[in-house]
């Protein structure tokens, strides 16, 4: 990163460390720190988005025109590595980073009036309604109906994994219109309120027994039609876009200060000491050097394609991550006190490994990623 740095964005570096060391509260870094997932529970996510929504920060990706700092790629990605290194928390990503640029490229202006605002205060905690009992990776097969009554559509079925649905209050949601044609075709794309009659959120325990996911139930649920975004069957256009955002990203900055927490571990329980580990820990150094190298590339416009590249950063990164919690784990197996006093990396371990299993099979599994990028390799060279 050095390289692209000027004196205007070093400046700009030197200010956001500044603000993360005067405003960072030290409960919230250390909730970060020991945070089991990306999706942190809203009253750690919520409180530090408050305090950078003070600022004018919290949504560093979006443009002025919404309520966004207009940063340029390089200083998005400052702010990213200075967060990640200060641990502050993830914001969820439901809502800013996923459903609101949807909601810029193809809402109307009164969607975006009463939506974005809200979700940059964080007024509104949205959740994904997707993935179905019978409808994950293959998410064209999902089959939860919408039929259409004046000017309201009524749903019946269910939605499954559905990350902090017992705490949102909207949701933005795939549902069938249409039984006719490619499956793709008959999908249609919903915006929601949480408190709508006939809708019952269920917790799904994870391994870890923490209450991440759920089972979302719909009986005769009424839904405007005000709240479609995009035409009636043309809602896997609109979903597609939105797979850009929660597909790729900034991987490498997490990752780099999470191995800077398993570095600290790994000195402390005589890990070390056995054969080899020393090269692991050097191999994940390159890795993440390599998936950064990829990351800045894009700032300059080289590269690897637009096409190829959220599938590349999503196989890269959440297989880096999974390799990271392994290590972790071997560790924690060394930790013989208690793990109230056991370094961060050691503290959530087993559950940050459990956990992020699902990282190479959610949003796209990564089989599915590969299949991807492998199209359009053949495709630019036929």
């Amino acid at each position: 990163m050095d390289h692209l740095l000027t004196p205007e964005t070093r400046a700009f570096r030197d200010e956001v460390r500044d603000f993360l060391r005067d405003n960072l509260p030290a409960d919230l870094a250390r909730a970060a720190r020991r945070a089991t997932s990306v999706f942190i529970h809203p009253d750690i996510s919520l409180a530090w988005q408050r305090i950078l929504h003070a600022r004018g920060w919290a949504a560093p990706d979006w443009p002025v025109d919404y309520g966004g700092p207009g940063w340029d790629g390089i200083r998005r990605y400052i702010f990213a590595e200075e967060c990640a290194r200060a641990h502050a928390p993830s914001l969820a990503p439901q809502g800013l980073k996923m459903v609101a640029p949807v909601i810029m490229h193809y809402g109307s202006a009164a969607q975006k009036a009463a939506l974005l605002p809200r979700i940059l205060s964080g007024e509104d905690v949205w959740c994904q309604g997707y993935s179905e009992p019978g409808a994950g990776s293959d998410l064209a097969a999902l089959r939860m109906r919408a039929t259409r009554d004046g000017d309201d559509y009524v749903l019946n079925g269910s939605k499954i994994w559905t990350t902090h649905a017992q705490f949102a209050n909207r949701m933005f949601c795939l549902v069938r219109t249409s039984a006719e044609g490619r499956p793709q075709s008959g999908i249609t794309f919903l915006l929601l309120d949480m408190a709508t009659p006939g809708i019952t959120v269920a917790p799904i325990p994870t391994l870890a027994g923490e209450h991440e996911f759920n089972q979302v139930f719909f009986d005769d649920v009424r839904v405007p039609v005000a709240g479609r975004l995009g035409a009636e069957n043309d809602g896997w256009t609109v979903a597609k876009h939105l797979l850009t955002f929660e597909r790729g990203g900034r991987y490498a900055p997490s990752l780099a200060a999470h191995l800077a927490s398993i570095r600290a571990a790994a000195e402390q329980t005589g890990w070390l000491a056995h054969d080899g580990n020393r090269e692991r820990l050097a191999r994940e150094a390159i890795a993440i050097d390599a998936l950064r190298a990829i990351e800045i590339a894009a700032l300059e416009g080289s590269g690897p394609s637009d096409a190829t590249r959220p599938s590349m950063l999503k196989v890269l990164g959440t297989e880096t991550s999974q390799r990271l919690d392994h290590l972790a784990l071997e560790m924690a197996a060394l930790w013989d006190g208690a793990l109230d006093d056991a370094p961060d990396a050691i503290a959530v371990a087993m559950p940050r490994y459990l956990n992020n299993r699902a990282g190479s099979i959610y949003a796209g599994s990564n089989e599915i990623q590969r299949d991807l990028i492998a199209r359009v390799v053949v495709d630019q060279a036929a």
